[in-house]
């Protein structure tokens, strides 16, 4: 795959063989996001899990300390009185069944986050087959089903992110972006280190962070040292 002179630049900043800390790390993923736009800082990381067990699987959701700068968007199926709790609380957009055509055929995705109270999961499950593959079906360990939708709406939009395994036992997830400060995206990433150790299935034996990978949208990836995160 041939990079941009910017990449190539960037890269020779980073000593591949190496496992950072934490603090080197964050320091060269901002130095080396050299994009014209206020990239998003991302970690990736690789577990000893094997999701293919139902006991080693990893899914949950934590509230970033400084948010992750992005503007999100919310999505909530609710009716009634909670309908008008959801606008209240700030939700983008609020409805029910007359949404389920809209975002089957229209093809309408203009939102970040799906909540829903647990009475409109009927309704919500009829939309699985589009929402599950993009990662956007509300779950309860998420936090993203429930009857306090007034609380789920805050904190998603005060910096809560979804961690999750993929199909290769990765967790990718936002951090923040560049223009952070180097302490904001540590205290960031702290928080999910410790959010993710402490969702450890107990099946899981041996080392359980695998890798540990810091990235900007358009930079070099920078290792951590995943034995100093446990």
């Amino acid at each position: 795959m041939k990079r941009g002179k910017k990449y190539v630049e960037a890269a020779k900043a980073i000593d591949r063989g190496r496992l950072y800390d934490v603090a080197e790390a964050v320091a060269l993923v901002k130095k080396t996001a050299v994009a014209k736009f206020d990239e998003t800082i991302e970690a990736h990381v690789r577990t000893g899990c094997d999701g293919r067990h139902a006991d080693q699987q990893i899914r949950g959701a934590v509230v970033l300390p400084h948010g992750t700068g992005k503007k999100v968007r919310i999505l909530v199926f609710a009716k009634d009185a909670k309908a008008d709790e959801a606008r209240a609380a700030g939700a983008d957009y609020v409805g029910g069944d007359e949404l389920i055509p809209k975002i089957q055929k229209e093809n309408w995705f203009e939102f970040d986050v799906v909540v829903a109270t647990p009475d409109m999961m009927g309704v919500v499950g009829r939309l699985g087959r589009v929402l599950g593959p993009k990662g956007l079906m509300p779950n309860p360990k998420a936090g993203t089903v429930t009857m306090d939708v007034t609380k789920a709406i805050q904190e998603i939009k005060a910096g809560k992110i979804e961690y999750r395994l993929d199909k290769t036992n990765i967790i990718h997830v936002p951090l923040g972006k560049a223009s952070f400060t180097e302490e904001q995206l540590a205290d960031n990433f702290q928080t999910l280190i410790d959010a993710i150790n402490k969702a450890r299935p107990a099946a899981v034996k041996g080392q359980f962070l695998k890798s540990v990978v810091l990235t900007s949208t358009m930079g070099p990836g920078v290792k951590v040292n995943p034995m100093r995160l446990s």
